[in-house]
């Protein structure tokens, strides 16, 4: 019998990880990545300001699952056979060392992707695994030879190279992203599968408002954001930037919101609380006693809701409050109106911009058309999906990596222990 075929299209987290779990776990199989672009790995170099957030470190796999607006339920098993902790001891076998961060995000120590690429790139090397970088994939037909190299029935594939060259491989496994003109999600059509559209997520608001103008690096460690006429509710830190606003507040809004925000074209109502501690009527009572308390203090020099200065400049001017007031001239009416600006705060957004070019997609191929325990097609046998040409994502933190991890390990497992 000769050594099975594996292919994997696309180099990137999932298709690397899937690649090297497949060839350690059967050394006999020939395992090859055809990558379209001369740069594997591009989105972890890039990923986490250039750090890479590799993971999180949230070890419960039910508590893990509700980080993905979609495709939760489905990890749920998934999280049981490969978790977090597991990736943290597969780095930490290849001699890679995490850290956790206050906020759960987990970064390789040296705090350089370029640690994670060169794991990955030592990985595949050692475990003879085949890169092909230049060398996409035009074409996947299924071809019925009777029984493969693999001593199963099921097809095998005949790919199509842009280098002119045609292959064959007994088993397939697209991992080519989320970006909706991957051909991953051609090849998966052309398979019966059906390819959820795919919408960005994870971006922040464009917001243009006098309220955030010179604002731009500002944060505010707690804030509530809602999007009017909607469920849409996240509180967070919140992050002023030179074309709007940020920070995992918005982010986890974004991604939870994707298909609705989608759906409104990136233009709606956008209430801020930027003192969740607070109600517009328990700060205006707060607003109440700072007056009693100091009524000689000016304004603008003193925020009683703990916001910082810069920004309580701004809300106090949108008030129509001069910089020189003092808090004595504010009679009852003008309270409420501060407390309204701090607690109730209304943006209009005009549209989305790209999170630190760190592209995610909600949509991808139908979860319920592919066996979670091994990530193989119920349509195509033989037919694999790992990563996030799949209909799942995560919020911001570490976890679309881990998605990433787990269904390209679960991938690997699947095909190595087919041959």
């Amino acid at each position: 019998m000769s050594a099975p075929q594996i292919g994997v299209v696309g180099g990137g987290a999932a298709g690397f990880f899937s690649a090297i779990i497949c060839a350690e776990a059967n050394p006999a199989a020939v395992v090859t990545i055809y990558e379209a672009t001369a740069h594997p790995l591009a989105k972890v170099r890039i990923s986490g300001g250039g750090r890479c957030n590799v993971t999180h470190a949230c070890f419960d796999p039910r508590e893990l699952t509700r980080r993905y607006p979609r495709g939760g339920r489905e990890l749920r098993g998934a999280f049981s056979r490969w978790q977090p902790r597991d990736t943290v001891e597969w780095f930490a076998a290849k001699g890679v060392s995490l850290k956790t961060e206050a906020d759960g995000r987990m970064f390789p120590v040296t705090d350089d992707s370029q640690t994670i690429v060169d794991c990955l790139m030592q990985a595949v090397r050692a475990a003879g695994v085949t890169l092909r970088t230049n060398c996409g994939v035009k074409r996947v037909e299924r071809v019925d030879p009777g029984v493969n190299p693999l001593g199963s029935t099921h097809s095998t594939f005949r790919l199509e190279l842009t280098t002119g060259e045609t292959v064959r491989c007994d088993r397939l496994l697209l991992a080519t992203g989320g970006n909706r003109t991957n051909a991953g999600f051609e090849f998966a059509r052309q398979s019966g599968h059906t390819i959820e559209p795919p919408v960005p997520s994870l971006f922040t608001f464009n917001v243009v408002d006098p309220r955030l103008q010179d604002l731009a690096g500002v944060s505010v460690e707690d804030a509530a954001v809602t999007v009017t006429g909607t469920t849409l509710q996240e509180r967070g830190p919140l992050l002023i930037t030179h074309w709007g606003l940020s920070g995992p507040a918005v982010l986890k809004l974004s991604a939870w919101g994707a298909r609705q925000l989608h759906d409104r074209a990136y233009r709606c109502e956008l209430r801020v609380n930027w003192a969740p501690r607070f109600n517009v009527e328990t700060a205006r009572a707060a607003l109440e006693s700072a007056r009693a308390g100091n009524p000689r203090k000016q304004l603008t020099t003193w925020c009683p809701l703990g916001l910082p200065l810069r920004l309580w400049e701004k809300l106090t001017a949108a008030g129509g409050f001069a910089p020189t007031a003092t808090w004595a001239g504010l009679g009852n009416a003008a309270l409420r109106e501060l407390a309204a600006q701090a607690c109730d705060g209304v943006f209009a957004v005009n549209g989305k911009s790209t999170f630190k070019e760190e592209f995610v997609t909600c949509g991808g191929v139908r979860l319920a058309e592919v066996d979670f325990k091994t990530m193989e097609s119920r349509l195509r046998p033989g037919l694999h999906f790992a990563g996030e040409v799949l209909d799942i994502d995560g919020v911001t933190g570490g976890f679309n990596f881990q998605a990433a991890w787990t269904t390209g390990w679960l991938a690997g497992q699947a095909m190595a222990e087919s041959g």
